[in-house]
Formats: structure tokens, C-alpha cells, sequence
């Protein structure tokens, strides 16, 4: 069986358009994310040095500290660009698809899929993403996907004052109707999950008890629309903190998933 191909415009996005790498590292809803993505892996990972496979690993923002923690690391990212720049990570790499992975049954103790649900638009390949993550995982091994959440972009283009623009306004109705953005007027190709949605996806797929977790929470876009209004770095300030405090507060309250920017899903394999 061929390995699948990525879609044309989600390369040519995270080749000529965004650099990936900076996205985590500079604005604060992107520390954000970052910040709750790794407290909430901490929570459900084993122990070091766990066998990890960062399938859509993007340029390897995530393996790098994930390695410095002494976890062992191989990231599989359909993007050439991502794959050498993520070699600088201290783990190893491949070039590959989330659809088809060439790792061997039950040879890992961990599986992340962070960014490859987001970018699969049909339910099946979705579903044949999972069942991958499924198979290379060992009995009791965790998976933890992440999604965008279906709401989100009402949220952004609010913050950043773009929603009254009639083309704007159609494309962001077009993603609360469909859940799937075509990739035009921007950003790329994308299917925006629900909270139950991840979970039962997870749960069709075989894994057992999924949790869903809101990454940022609720006042994430609060972040983005003072930086974009006063331009000035919102990271480490008391602002920031009250959003990550929000972020935490708002875990054992399901209705507040939709207020999230991305979804967090983490299962195991059956023992």
C-alpha cells in the first residue's frame, strides 16, 4: 500500500507561508498553548525514558523538550522543512505521513498527534490516523491528540478586529457551519473539532477512557487582542498568568471547552 500525500496547500502553508517553529515562542496565546500542552503531557506521560513518537511533529518544538527530559523521541512530519530543522532536537526523524506510519506494531509507549487531525479533513482519514497511533502503541501506551477547536476562530478574528470584514465573516460562518475551513482566504486546509467530537474519535478508534482538556482555556483570545492593540509582549506579565490560572480552573467544566483555542485528547490502548 502507497504512503499517502500530504494535501498541496497544507505543504505549501507550512513550507513558504508560516514558520512553524516561532509560532509557540512569541506571541502569548501561542506561549499559552505551549505552556498548558506541556503540564498537561506531563500529567498522563510515563516516565523517562519512554519510547515517544511525535507523529506531525512539525520542526520539533515539542521533541526538544521532550528529550531534554530524557524521553526518546522520533518525529515523523510530512513537511521537509520541518523534518531538518527538527534534527537539531536531539531525536531522530523521518519524513512521513500520520495515515501510515512505518513503526512496528506495539513499538512505542507513547504517541502524540498534535497537528495532524487538524489538517485531515475527511473522517476517515482521520480515523485511519488513530488506528495507526492504535496499532504502534503498546497495551496500556497513551496517545494524546490535539484538535482546533470549532470555535476558535470566531475568537481570533474577534481579537484581532478582522470579524466585520464581509469576506472575514463569511469564512469564519462558513467554519461554525462546517467545520471545515478550505483553505482560503488564509491560513490552510482544516477541520475544527468539538469537545465530544475528539473524544469519541479517540474512542472509535479503540482507546480507552479518552479525556478532552481545553489547552488554553477561556481568556486566551484576551491575550492576543492586547497584543494586537498595544503591541506590546503580554508573556510573563500578571495578564498572562491570570489566563493560564483560567486555563486550570476551567478544566472540570466541559461547557468551557468551546471557549478553547485547541482540544487536548488523551487515551490508552486496552491493556
Amino acid at each position: 500500500m502507497s504512503t499517502p500525500e500530504p494535501a498541496p496547500r497544507v505543504l505549501a502553508f507550512y513550507t513558504d507561508t508560516v514558520d512553524e517553529s516561532a509560532r509557540l515562542l512569541t506571541s502569548a496565546d501561542g506561549r499559552l498553548e505551549m505552556v498548558r500542552t506541556q503540564e498537561l503531557l506531563r500529567r498522563h506521560l510515563p516516565a523517562a525514558p519512554a519510547r515517544l513518537l511525535d507523529v506531525g511533529g512539525g520542526p520539533g518544538t515539542h521533541a526538544r523538550w521532550l528529550v531534554e527530559c530524557g524521553y526518546t523521541v522520533h518525529l515523523v512530519d510530512p513537511v521537509p522543512r520541518h523534518v531538518e530543522t527538527a534534527r537539531s532536537a536531539g531525536c531522530t526523524v523521518e519524513l512521513g505521513d500520520a495515515r501510515r506510519l512505518t513503526a512496528d506494531d506495539g513499538s512505542y509507549d507513547v504517541v502524540l498527534l498534535l497537528g495532524p487531525l487538524y489538517h485531515l479533513i475527511d473522517g476517515a482519514d482521520r480515523h485511519r490516523a488513530l488506528t495507526e497511533a492504535y496499532r504502534v502503541l503498546r497495551p496500556g501506551g497513551v496517545v494524546a491528540a490535539a484538535g482546533i477547536n470549532r470555535y476558535a476562530s470566531l475568537f481570533e478574528h474577534t481579537a484581532i478586529a478582522h470579524l466585520h470584514d464581509d469576506r472575514v465573516h463569511g469564512s469564519i460562518a462558513k467554519i461554525l457551519a462546517t467545520a471545515t475551513h478550505d483553505g482560503k482566504p488564509a491560513f490552510t486546509e482544516a477541520h475544527f473539532h468539538r469537545g465530544e467530537e475528539l473524544r469519541d474519535e479517540l474512542g472509535v478508534a479503540g482507546f480507552e477512557t479518552p479525556e478532552v482538556f481545553g489547552i488554553e482555556g477561556p481568556t486566551w483570545a484576551m491575550l492576543k487582542a492586547v497584543e494586537q492593540y498595544t503591541g506590546s509582549t503580554v508573556a510573563g506579565t500578571p495578564l498572562f498568568e491570570s489566563a493560564l490560572a483560567a486555563a486550570r480552573m476551567a478544566e472540570p467544566y466541559p461547557e468551557l471547552l468551546a471557549a478553547s483555542s485547541h482540544l487536548l485528547a488523551v487515551g490508552r490502548r486496552p491493556v
